[in-house]
């Protein structure tokens, strides 16, 4: 256990650059990702805290003057990704894509801020990073429910961060490809094809990314014209969770927020009109085609994550959830292997990711402590075997995508030196 200890500090030292940290040291993600760099921070936090601090305030140095944090920061202009920073073409102080990712950053701050036991005089050093964070969730509120239902929309299936799920299949079927589309893609030569996002879906992701482009990236035009407008369960529970925790961060600066607090009861109540209580589970909506979707996604067992006040429904979930993996080997696969969409090697369409496991395992430790143990040793045993995957098959445990991936490190030391 010292040892892979050594290695999970080893793997994320590597991977750091001056400032901040590679999802990866190979060349297939040569650049600084979003919600990666939230649980990277969270990693150092364990062992280096000047680290994870640089890692945050880098990630908020390539926002946007209208609050948006950006998926993807391309500090050094590199064109060994697609799409890659000149394809983009945009960001203001840093280069950067035009699209988000889940705001996990403020539930980390709150984690590292109550785990360090920072004093209320501490925290207020963190005043200006806190405001981001706050302007940040609240560009979500302003630009992806600008009609105020309550419910937040991802206008590209990157935003949600699990890529090529099945989630999206059907709303990505309506998408029509540009004529004359032209990119090269390097990802499914620098890891067995088999593993990445189909030819047709890179094709639909790199539509949607030209038709954002051509509208110069305007978030209030976006919203209502992206080809793509699909209100998903799991990104709005981590948007919960995050609107909850920097509600907390909020009152320790003394800057209390009534709006943030309004919205948080909002999307609450607007969510649980989403669950199925016969399935136990959640259906997402696609708002452009105006139809429902219900996947057996392990992200829909996000809304544990989030808190609900609500004891029937994260009853429901748990049972559900139990019901799920009943039959896996390695927890949690990312689409049930009894659907038919289930592919044991293909990205988000199955595999294990540990940082559902651990997302899983936080909403579970003050619900159901004895279920939540399970999963923290399991996906402790599982990194333990196969060292610091991109994410691993639910049959075989086998190791997939590119290694000494940086969240599958800095998670790891969280599971294994803390259980708060």
């Amino acid at each position: 256990m010292k040892n892979i200890i050594k290695a999970a500090k080893r793997t994320l030292i590597k991977n750091r650059r001056s400032k901040y940290t590679l999802p990866t040291n190979t060349k297939l993600y040569p650049a600084q990702w979003n919600w990666d760099s939230a649980f990277i921070a969270l990693g150092y936090s364990n062992f280096n805290l000047n680290y994870s601090i640089k890692e945050i305030e880098t990630l908020l140095s390539g926002q946007w003057n209208d609050g948006m944090i950006p998926h993807i920061l391309f500090h050094k202009k590199n064109l060994n990704y697609t799409p890659n920073y000149k394809a983009w073409n945009c960001g203001e102080k840093i280069s950067s894509s035009g699209i988000t990712q889940p705001p996990i950053l403020a539930c980390v701050l709150r984690l590292i801020v109550e785990r360090q036991k920072f004093s209320k005089k501490k925290i207020k050093r963190y005043y200006t990073h806190i405001l981001k964070i706050k302007k940040y969730l609240e560009w979500f509120i302003r630009y992806r429910d600008p009609k105020k239902t309550g419910l937040i929309s991802i206008l590209h299936p990157w935003e949600s961060g699990y890529d090529n799920s099945p989630l999206w299949d059907k709303s990505m079927s309506k998408i029509k490809i540009e004529n004359n589309l032209s990119y090269k893609r390097k990802d499914n030569k620098i890891v067995n094809a088999s593993q990445r996002p189909l030819a047709i879906d890179y094709d639909r992701y790199v539509t949607i990314k030209n038709h954002f482009k051509k509208m110069k990236y305007d978030p209030k035009k976006l919203y209502y014209k992206s080809k793509f407008n699909v209100i998903d369960v799991g990104f709005n529970s981590l948007f919960l969770k995050a609107l909850k925790d920097l509600d907390f961060l909020l009152e320790n600066i003394d800057k209390k927020s009534l709006s943030i607090k309004k919205y948080i009861h909002l999307n609450e109540k607007k969510l649980v009109k989403l669950f199925d209580s016969k399935k136990m589970t959640f259906k997402n909506k696609d708002l452009k085609n105006n139809f429902l979707t219900e996947i057996p996604s392990i992200t829909n067992f996000f809304m544990l994550f989030s808190d609900l006040k609500n004891k029937s429904v994260n009853k429901s979930l748990i049972k559900g959830l139990k019901k799920y993996c009943k039959n896996e080997k390695y927890l949690f696969s990312s689409v049930s292997s009894k659907h038919k969409s289930f592919e044991e090697k293909r990205y988000w369409r199955g595999p294990v990711w540990i940082n559902c496991n651990w997302i899983i395992y936080q909403g579970l430790k003050n619900k159901d402590k004895k279920f939540a143990e399970i999963i923290r040793k399991k996906t402790i045993n599982l990194v333990e075997k196969k060292r610091f995957w991109e994410y691993y098959s639910c049959k075989s445990g086998l190791g997939m995508g590119t290694k000494n991936f940086s969240w599958s490190a800095a998670l790891y030391l969280d599971f294994i030196l803390n259980r708060s």
